[in-house]
């Protein structure tokens, strides 16, 4: 509580929802993908958190919005392959509205399973893979501690010296 928490890692953004009437929701650009402060995202698709608790509609969410092949397994490594893949077509930014459900009826694992395998898809690709969790602005403090606390507190930073 009193350390300061650590960095988000370049591909993971924080987000607080604007005051507008919709929440700060994204919206859709004029090439048909989200907007963030008014710039067309690359490669933007939207997941809800809130439609996101779980592993299963988590899968499933991410199935329709990337418009994954019918071969997606709708587990970890099935994902790792699919991103992997998606990431060979262009660069791919999703942005995840309601972000601290994201996961919140799973065990706090899944999401740590999660970030790593979104982690390695953008250390891998050959496009850029960028992520935006996006919450009201009172609940990103939670968020960001819960993303630490899942990935041991070592969010970006670089791996401890031997």
């Amino acid at each position: 509580m009193g350390a300061a928490s650590p960095q988000a890692p370049a591909w993971l953004v924080y987000d607080g929802a604007s005051s507008e009437p919709d929440g700060g929701a994204a919206v859709p650009g004029s090439d048909g993908g989200p907007q963030s402060g008014g710039a067309a995202l690359p490669g933007g698709v939207l997941i809800s958190g809130a439609q996101a608790r779980s592993r299963a509609t988590l899968h499933e969410a991410l199935a329709g919005a990337l418009e994954l092949p019918g071969w997606y397994g709708r587990n970890w490594d099935a994902l790792a392959d699919a991103l992997a893949d998606r990431l060979d077509a262009g660069p791919l930014t999703v942005v995840v509205t309601d972000a601290a459900d994201l996961l919140a009826d799973e065990p706090p694992a899944q999401l740590g399973t999660l970030l790593d395998v979104l982690g390695a898809a953008a250390a891998g690709g050959h496009e850029t893979l960028r992520v935006v969790l996006r919450d009201h602005p009172d609940r990103l403090p939670a968020l960001r501690d819960r993303v630490a606390a899942v990935l041991g507190g070592h969010v970006g930073a670089p791996p401890p010296a031997d």
